[in-house]
């Protein structure tokens, strides 16, 4: 199985750089003082379509051989993705099917169908997920863009990480979530051959915690079901990335439901910023337990903004 490399990353980087944004990395006095660190929080809710998602989905489509993109694409995803793919599709002129759980929020899929993709609803399981794209590609001979196990995706990820240690160059650690990862490992290609060596940890919520548990046994373990709050979380961990994570020595923090709500509250009131609940966990993995995280200078990937307003978790 090949696996992405900083080259792919960089290829990427090139491909996407006129249809994405830069987005900025921010600061908080408030959060440093509070904690006795320096945080750099690299902002990818300022990203199109609300989420890093978008640097991958467009980079695979571009990647991709236009006679692969004849029947269009598709996909399965809770949200973000389905709304990156969506849209780089609508951009290229290209039709898209996105495969959804039930019980993703409503504020995803309209954004989804906002961008002229069409759903096919599903039961919340990865099994129901793949089971239901596998019969979408096959009826349609839409070519199949994976929302994280897939080496075009994940060196477009990566593409933050890049951006961030350009802007930031001497970080003791980056912290990215983690659930298809995706952009953990591609974080973790970025990072791998900075001099000197910057520790890349996942923060994941401990409800969910498939990819945790993986790399303690060192063999993927599915997720199974989770109601955790940080709906784009709800996914096991790819093979590819899995792979990508060991090599890299990639950690784990996990995290409380209640660590990634305050933590989410607290960057809307002291930031002033919005973001969502799979991007909270970050903060609150460096709020809860400190002593997993080396250094004092840490880059933290706020991976995404887009919640449901009519159903905060403080409400």
């Amino acid at each position: 199985m090949d696996l992405t490399s900083l080259a792919d990353i960089h290829e990427a980087r090139s491909r996407i750089l006129r249809h994405i944004h830069q987005t900025p990395v921010l600061t908080s006095r408030t959060l440093n003082e509070q904690l006795g660190l320096e945080l750099f929080f690299k902002c990818e809710n300022f990203q199109r379509v609300g989420a890093f998602k978008f640097r991958g989905a467009y980079n695979a489509i571009l990647a991709t051989p236009q006679k692969d993109l004849a029947n269009g694409v598709a996909t399965h995803s809770s949200g973000n993705h389905a709304q990156a793919l969506s849209l780089a599709a609508r951009i290229s002129g290209i039709d898209a099917t996105i495969v959804m759980p039930s019980d993703a929020t409503l504020v995803k899929r309209r954004a989804v169908e906002g961008y002229g993709a069409k759903i096919i609803l599903c039961e919340p399981t990865l099994e129901s997920r793949e089971q239901t794209l596998q019969s979408v590609i096959g009826s349609s001979g839409a070519h199949a863009v994976h929302p994280y196990d897939d080496n075009h995706v994940i060196a477009g990820q990566g593409t933050a990480a890049i951006e961030l240690l350009e802007a930031i160059p001497s970080l003791d650690s980056i912290i990215a979530p983690v659930g298809g990862g995706g952009l953990l490992a591609g974080t973790a290609v970025a990072a791998s051959t900075c001099v000197p060596p910057i520790n890349v940890i996942g923060a994941e919520p401990a409800v969910a915690d498939d990819a945790y548990r993986s790399l303690a046994v060192g063999k993927l373990i599915p997720i199974g079901g989770t109601t955790t709050i940080a709906d784009g979380l709800r996914t096991s961990l790819g093979k590819r990335n899995f792979r990508l994570l060991q090599r890299h020595n990639v950690t784990i923090s996990t995290v409380t439901e209640e660590s990634i709500v305050r933590a989410m509250r607290l960057v809307w009131e002291r930031m002033k910023i919005i973001i969502e609940p799979s991007a909270a966990v970050t903060l609150a993995a460096v709020m809860e337990k400190p002593h997993e995280i080396p250094g004092r200078r840490l880059g933290l990937i706020f991976s995404g903004g887009n919640v449901d307003l009519d159903k905060l978790p403080w409400q």
